[in-house]
C-alpha cells in the first residue's frame, strides 16, 4: 500500500465521507428516538387483528421493526435510506476510483510514479474498506447515542452489535470491491459505474422480492442482501456462512481486479 496515494485519496473523500457519515447519525439517532417514544402505541397497534399484516409485511421487507430497541437498530442498518447513504462513499468512490481518473486522463500521470500497479489497486481497496467501516460506525453511533440518551440501550450487548458491524463491513466491502473490480477494467465512469450499480441494485431488487413472493425465495440466495441480517445478529441467531458468502464475493472481485489491471494496455487517452 501506497501512504502517499492513500493520503491523497483520504484528503479527496473526507469532506463528503463526513457529510455522508453525519446524515447516517442522525438517521441512526432518530430510531430509537421513536422507538422511546411511540414503541409501545405502535406495538400494541402491530398486533391488533386490522393491522397485523400489514406490519409483518413491513418487517419482512425491512428486517426490522421499531418496536424493540433490536428491532430499531436492525431497521437502521437495513433500511434502504441507510444503505443508500453507505453506498454513496463506498460504491460512488471504487466505481470511479480508477476509471474516472482514467477518463480525466490523470492515471497515466499517477502511474508514471513509481507505484506498481497492485499497489495503486490495494490502496483504493484499502481506501474503500475504510470508507465502508467508517460508515457502519456512524450509523451504529448515532443508534447507540440515541438509545443512550433515551434510556432504551439496556437490551443492547456490545458483541452483537459488534457483529452487526463486521456484518456491514463485510456486505458493502463485497460490493465495494466488486466495484472498484469494475472500475479497474475500463477506461470510462459510466460502464464501471453501471455494473456496481447494476449488482446493488439488482441484488437489493432480488432480496426485496424473494422476502415478500415467497415464489420467489429461491431467488434470495444470489443477493448479497441476503446475507446481512442484523435481525438475526441482533436475536443470537448469528451465521457465520453470511461472512464466508460475502467473503468470497470479495476474493473473486479482487483475484478479477489484480488479474486484469496489471495486464491492461493502457494507451494515451483519446
Amino acid at each position: 500500500m501506497s501512504g502517499n496515494l492513500f493520503r491523497r485519496t483520504w484528503a479527496a473523500q473526507r469532506g463528503r465521507l463526513l457529510l455522508v457519515m453525519i446524515a447516517l447519525a442522525i438517521w441512526g439517532f432518530l430510531l430509537p428516538v421513536v422507538y422511546a417514544t411511540f414503541g409501545n402505541e405502535m406495538g400494541a397497534l402491530a398486533r391488533s387483528p386490522a393491522f397485523a399484516n400489514v406490519f409483518d409485511v413491513m418487517s419482512r421487507f425491512t428486517g426490522g421493526d421499531v418496536f424493540s430497541i433490536s428491532g430499531t437498530v436492525a431497521l437502521g442498518l437495513v433500511h434502504p435510506i441507510a444503505l443508500a447513504l453507505v453506498a454513496i462513499p463506498v460504491i460512488g468512490f471504487a466505481a470511479g476510483a480508477v476509471a474516472g481518473e482514467r477518463q480525466r486522463g490523470t492515471l497515466e500521470v499517477l502511474l508514471a510514479r513509481p507505484l506498481e500497479r497492485r499497489v495503486v489497486y490495494g490502496t483504493l481497496l484499502a481506501a474503500t474498506l475504510l470508507f465502508a467501516a467508517l460508515a457502519e460506525v456512524a450509523v451504529l453511533a448515532g443508534i447507540l447515542a440515541g438509545a443512550v440518551l433515551f434510556g432504551v440501550a439496556a437490551d443492547l450487548r456490545a458483541a452483537d452489535l459488534a457483529l452487526c458491524w463486521l456484518n456491514g463491513v463485510a456486505l458493502f466491502g463485497a460490493l465495494g470491491a466488486v466495484a472498484l473490480a469494475a472500475s479497474v477494467s475500463f477506461d470510462r465512469s459510466a460502464p464501471a459505474m453501471g455494473i456496481a450499480l447494476g449488482v446493488t441494485i439488482v441484488g437489493y431488487a432480488i432480496n426485496f422480492l424473494g422476502t415478500l413472493w415467497p415464489s420467489a425465495a429461491w431467488l434470495l440466495p444470489i443477493s448479497p442482501f441476503r446475507y446481512f441480517e442484523p435481525t438475526r445478529i441482533l436475536a443470537g441467531a448469528f451465521d457465520p456462512l453470511d461472512l464466508l458468502v460475502l467473503g468470497a464475493i470479495f476474493a473473486v472481485a479482487v483475484g478479477w481486479a489484480e488479474w486484469i489491471f496489471p495486464r491492461r494496455d493502457l494507451a494515451a487517452p483519446s
